[in-house]
Formats: structure tokens, sequence, C-alpha cells
């Protein structure tokens, strides 16, 4: 199986499938043997693994792509929505579905084994299903092989640093962390003095702050690790191979903990999913250890299961401790990690 998902990841990563994003990859549908997923995520990222899925089990999968307002979507529909598993990224995105009310509680011991405890809900609404590092790019000539997220506000990266916008769930994320460890007051003049370093405005993607290191712009920046395994899989001579070759991956830990904070992608079972059994046994092959492998290869994110060996371009970062923080514990300084942002002006 894992020659026959590789050959198909490689398929699908040379062919974009336009009409996928547009809209709906299968008319969703509520007969038995079915299930139908709603993604904020493009579908083609997990087509493959679906595909074995539905051999292995005989349960079709429909797609949804839902770019944006997911859960106005699926409030909309009410008790007649199709959909069975509601699928997005980021802790912050899983928590308002499950506040929102657009979810129902699972036992499932085979979720509960899979993921750690600090990775899923404890009344079972989400479980995270990917895990990805929020990092620091560096000049791959530059001197430089450890770092904290502290430091990015040290002075001496003045006009050298490089981050897309601070109102980004990504660095939301990562800044209510840091008030979970060092408080509201310490993290505004952290972020005071990251924006103090900044080369250029706080904008663009983690694949602009690259690209921009390339261009001389900046030396260090902070983004996602798994863009690092797009870029450098890309066509050689390409822009994202050129961006990808010319940086290094150094993952700064917090200096509370010595880990580094990592974000997740996830799912959770639709409140009124009408194929409800079939959701939980597809949210249960995803964490199979053979789903698993196989997303981590697709995506270069890291797998949520203890001991599945990771893509060899990621392996090569070097090791991970991820900072122990409850995710949940995150999520709870969201509005002031946004507040912080707009107050020192970041984004300006």
């Amino acid at each position: 199986m894992v020659n026959q998902l590789n050959k198909w990841i490689k398929t699908t990563r040379q062919m974009i499938i336009g009409t996928a994003l547009a809209g709906v990859v299968a008319a969703p549908a509520m007969a038995q043997g079915e299930v139908n997923v709603y993604t904020t995520r493009e579908p083609q990222l997990i087509l493959p693994l679906l595909e074995v899925f539905t051999n292995d089990t005989g349960i079709k999968v429909n797609t949804v792509f839902v770019k944006d307002g997911l859960i106005e979507r699926v409030q909309a529909e009410g008790s007649r929505s199709p959909a069975d598993i509601l699928m997005t990224v980021d802790i912050g995105n899983l928590v308002d579905l499950v506040e929102q009310g657009v979810t129902q509680p699972i036992d499932s011991p085979v979720l509960n084994e899979a993921i750690a405890p600090n990775l899923r809900d404890s009344a079972g609404h989400w479980y995270a299903l990917s895990l990805r590092d929020r990092v620091a790019y560096a000049d791959k000539d530059l001197d430089l092989e450890e770092i904290t997220y502290e430091q990015m506000a040290d002075p001496k990266w003045k006009g050298r640093f490089c981050i897309r916008s601070g109102q980004h769930p990504y660095n939301t994320a990562l800044i209510a962390a840091m008030i979970a460890h060092n408080g509201v007051q310490a993290t505004e003049q952290w972020l005071r003095g990251v924006k103090a370093n900044l080369a250029r405005k706080a904008t663009g993607g983690d694949r602009n702050v690259a690209r921009d290191i390339l261009g001389g712009i900046c030396d260090l920046g902070l983004a996602n690790a798994y863009y690092v395994g797009l870029m450098r899989s890309a066509e050689p001579g390409s822009d994202n191979r050129q961006w990808g070759d010319a940086i290094k991956v150094v993952r700064p830990t917090f200096e509370k903990t010595g880990a580094t904070f990592v974000n997740v992608s996830g799912a959770a079972v639709a409140q009124f999913a009408p194929n409800r059994d079939n959701a939980i046994k597809l949210l249960e092959f995803l964490v199979s250890d053979d789903a698993q492998r196989m997303y981590a290869d697709a995506n270069y994110e890291l797998p949520v299961k203890a001991g599945i060996e990771v893509n060899p371009i990621t392996a090569s970062f070097g090791p991970l401790v991820v900072d122990p923080l409850p995710l949940i514990e995150v999520t709870r300084y969201r509005q002031q990690a946004s507040e912080l942002v707009d107050k020192v002006g970041f984004n300006d």
C-alpha cells in the first residue's frame, strides 16, 4: 500500500485539480456506505489517502472544499447538513467549531490511544491529525544553529527579520503561547522588539520569508516548517525550489520549556453527521501507521502519532521537542494576542 500511496502522492503534487478547489469534488449524499468531509484544506492534499480508505472499507468519501465560512455554512444547513467530518487547520479554528456548536463528541479508543491528550479535546469533540511546527528560516550561510523565540526580539536582528501578518492565525497562536508562558506584559515587550527588527512590513505568506531571505531583504524569519518541504520538493530551477534551497531551518524554543511551538491540523465529527459511524472509521484510519506516514510524506507535516517515521526532508531539520503546553491553553489567549498585535502596530 505504501508504494501505491507514494505513486498517488507524486501524481497529486503534479496535477492541481482546479475543479476540486472550486467546490464539491463529489456531490455529498447521505446514503449508507458514504462519508462527507467539509474541509478548509485543499482536498488534493489527502485524496490519495481517501482513495485507499475507500478501497479498504468500501466507504465512498465525498469532499467539499470550503475556503471560507465553514461554520456559517454548517449552521445555515442545520439538521439537514450532509457534513459528517469538519476538517481544518489551527487549534483556534478547531475550538471555534466546538464553541459554535457544530460538532459532537465521540469516544474512540483508537483515536484516544493514537493521539496524546494535549492534542485532542478532552470531551472528544476534535482530534489533531498532523503537527506543524513554527520555526526560524535563516540564510543558509548564517552562523546560527539555535535560537529561542524570545531572542528574535534581540536588537542584533534589527532590519534583518521577516514575518507574515501578526494577525494571521499561525502567528496569533504563537503569540498566545508566548502569553501563556511569559505573561502579557513580557509578550508585549517581545512583540515590540520583533517589530523593531522587521526588514519590511509584516505581510505576505510563509514562503515569502524564504523568498526575501534569498533576495537579501532579511537574514532570519518565522514560518511553518512544512513549507520548506514543499519548496525543496518543487521543480529544480523553479522559484519555490530556489527559495527552499536558500534557507536552513532552525527550530526555536521557548526559554521556559526548551521546546518548540507546534500547531495542528485536525478534524471533528459534525453535530448532525448522517454517517456518524463512517466518520469515526475515517478518522481512525487517518491515525493509522500507514496513513500517518503517507500524510507526512504528502504535506511534510509531522505525524500526530508517536513512532512514525517522518519524511527525510523534515528529518533533516533535526530533533523536535514539542512544547508541552496544552493547545487548549493557547486558545484562551488568542484574543489578547490579537489585541497586542494591534496595540503595538505590528502590521503598520
